[in-house]
């Protein structure tokens, strides 16, 4: 019971700050601008909403951000998939597991810099795509030794019966290891799924043009930076009634409903990992 409440109480802790933010949202510019608000809305207003959605810039950013998710969330599983699987091996069955994995861990410690990053993808021609935006960070290394070390907790029972059986690596990765991984791999996809979403600096730097940002990179240019030459009369308008506070609380808010509607879809997978590894009675 009282491991219950504590769990409940911290659950409140971490939602209040949410909800303080929608509250903000939905309140008046006054209102927010003095401070009155605290975990319900004061003087109702949707204006914030009105100017962030009104925009067709906002609803393309937004599917530019989807984009990005659908195409790296599954490109990383499979890369970090396919580069843990045989770094999970003995050093007698891969003798240079040991230069492959420093080789790795040593990009979480070093990296060549910020110009050489971008004269990387530039000379690749990745500029102003999707791709400027999926390729540079498909392999995580954190998400890789996390795979890696649950690769190597699996069975080996299982493997040595899948190659008497007559399977190969391939047939062992996809039949044996996947299946298996699925806990760790949900883990691993809400991981990259977060990265690729809250990420904005790549955007602003990676892309020339402002019809290719992502979502955080468009709501970081119109809160630094707003261009009233490029703003309908009825958006100056509203805009003259919001605050930055509530404007910022709006797209704070639509920013993290899309993690926090796919939060629930991979939770059984975290109940699952979390006993996985405990001791079978």
């Amino acid at each position: 019971m009282a491991n219950n409440i504590f769990l409940v109480l911290i659950a409140i802790l971490c939602l209040l700050p949410l909800i303080h933010i929608a509250a903000v949202s939905f309140s008046s510019n006054a209102a927010a601008s003095a401070g009155a608000v605290k975990l319900w809305p004061v003087e109702f207003s949707l204006k914030s909403y009105q100017y962030v959605a009104g925009r067709e810039e906002f609803w393309r950013a937004m599917l530019v951000s989807i984009q990005r998710i659908a195409i790296g969330t599954p490109l990383t599983l499979l890369l970090i998939s396919l580069v843990a699987y045989p770094l999970s091996k003995e050093s007698s069955a891969f003798s240079f597991r040991g230069v492959y994995t420093w080789l790795f861990f040593l990009t979480m410690l070093f990296n060549g810099g910020f110009i050489p990053w971008y004269i990387t993808l530039k000379e690749y021609g990745l500029l102003d795509s999707i791709w400027a935006l999926v390729l540079p960070n498909a392999v995580p290394v954190f998400s890789l030794v996390l795979l890696l070390n649950f690769f190597r907790a699996v069975p080996k029972e299982l493997e040595e019966a899948a190659v008497m059986d007559g399977a190969g690596h391939w047939r062992t990765l996809w039949a044996i290891y996947i299946p298996i991984s699925k806990p760790a791999l949900a883990t691993l996809a809400l991981f990259s799924m977060v990265e690729h979403w809250n990420s904005w600096f790549d955007g602003l730097i990676l892309m020339n043009n402002p019809i290719h940002y992502p979502l955080q990179s468009y709501i970081q240019t119109i809160v630094v930076q707003r261009d009233f030459g490029e703003m309908t009369q009825d958006q100056i308008l509203i805009l003259s009634q919001i605050s930055d506070r509530t404007l910022k609380s709006a797209q704070i808010f639509l920013g993290s409903l899309p993690i926090i509607a796919a939060y629930p879809f991979l939770q059984k997978y975290f109940v699952k990992g979390i006993v996985l590894g405990s001791v079978k009675g």
